[in-house]
């Protein structure tokens, strides 16, 4: 596949059509809503955090979602015990966002503040990090969760793709994917502390603005961490339209991007959490084995919407190779993988 590097300039032409596809390690293409030719209730936008720890008290982690995706919207917050192999998901619809939840037109600034039914989840820039803030005093039936989260960003690379859906002129999806953020802070969950430190937790922040056909299955796979020193991570995917000019298979080592083609993911057939998923690339430069630890299953069902979904944590091991051809060999890489089927 011949991928093709996007150029800076508007993400939308005057007629509300994506003026270029491709991929990028910055981003150099500006969205803004105004332009985009579709109603409100088409579009989607969402601002995805997830944190994992992978230190001596073994591995945890939580995921905060705020989503306006038109006819409804969505806050998330997840706790993940994956050291007991639990989680506790709760989330919160917003009928009829339209807009009015305000996330910024840009992945490096403004402000995203949205409380409803008691849940309040906070995201702030703050120069070369990201404060995320959460308080859910009903969560978990009564035992509540709150608590801070510091994400520093170096001046690394990220992944970017703005990607058109076949037969569908008026929809496109502009995606950034940016790994390797490491995460300090606490967060408290019914009296316990699950304290965040920069050494052994990495955060992944996925921002995304689009407006996509109503059936699509995706699958998406992300880590981030620590090899021989050096952070590095991960973003694998498909299904996310036409990606015919670029896929969203990136590795980043030390900050530097290093692209990849097409990753295939090899799903086992009857469950999800159970035997180990498989990845090879039609480059030979992403071969993987994922061991599952635990499946975070939901189906979030509001008639016109429904997103039914399976994000499964666990620990990759396999090879990578960099641009250079230099070859990595990764053990136990915390991270996860997914398969996501929305109509929405």
């Amino acid at each position: 596949m011949r991928q093709r590097r996007l150029a800076p300039g508007p993400l939308l032409d005057d007629d509300g059509v994506l003026a270029e596809a491709g991929w990028s390690t910055s981003e150099v293409r500006t969205y803004d809503r105004q332009r985009v030719a579709a109603p409100r209730f088409r579009i989607k936008e969402w601002d995805y955090y997830c944190v994992l720890s992978d230190g001596e008290d073994g591995p945890f982690g939580i995921a905060l979602t705020v989503a306006d995706n038109g006819y409804v919207g969505l806050l998330g917050v997840s706790v993940l015990d994956l050291a007991g192999r639990s989680e506790t998901t709760e989330n919160a619809l917003v009928p009829f966002p339209l807009g009015r939840m305000r996330l910024p037109g840009t992945a490096d600034g403004g402000d995203v503040v949205v409380h409803h039914g008691g849940l309040r989840i906070e995201y702030h820039h703050e120069g070369r990090s990201r404060r995320l803030v959460v308080d859910h005093p009903r969560f978990g039936g009564g035992r509540g969760l709150s608590g801070e989260l510091v994400l520093t960003q170096p001046s690394d690379d990220r992944m970017v793709v703005a990607t058109p859906f076949p037969r569908a002129p008026k929809a496109f999806y502009y995606n950034q994917k940016i790994n390797c953020l490491p995460a300090r802070g606490t967060i408290t969950v019914g009296g316990r502390e699950l304290v965040f430190d920069p050494a052994t937790a990495f955060g992944v922040f996925d921002w995304g603005r689009g407006v996509w056909t109503y059936d699509n299955t995706w699958y998406w796979g992300s880590a981030s961490g620590i090899h021989e020193g050096v952070r590095f991570g991960f973003n694998i995917g498909h299904g996310f339209g036409d990606t015919t000019a670029a896929s969203e298979n990136m590795l980043f080592h030390d900050g530097v991007a290093h692209k990849l083609d097409r990753v295939h993911f090899h799903l086992p057939r009857d469950t999800y959490d159970g035997a180990p998923w498989r990845f090879t690339s039609n480059d030979e430069r992403f071969e993987m084995e994922f061991e599952p630890i635990l499946d975070r299953a939901a189906d979030v069902n509001a008639l016109l919407v429904r997103s039914t979904q399976h994000q499964v944590f666990g620990r990759f091991t396999g090879s990578v190779v960099l641009d250079d051809g230099t070859r990595l060999e990764i053990e136990n890489l915390l991270g996860f993988a997914e398969e996501v089927r929305n109509r929405w």
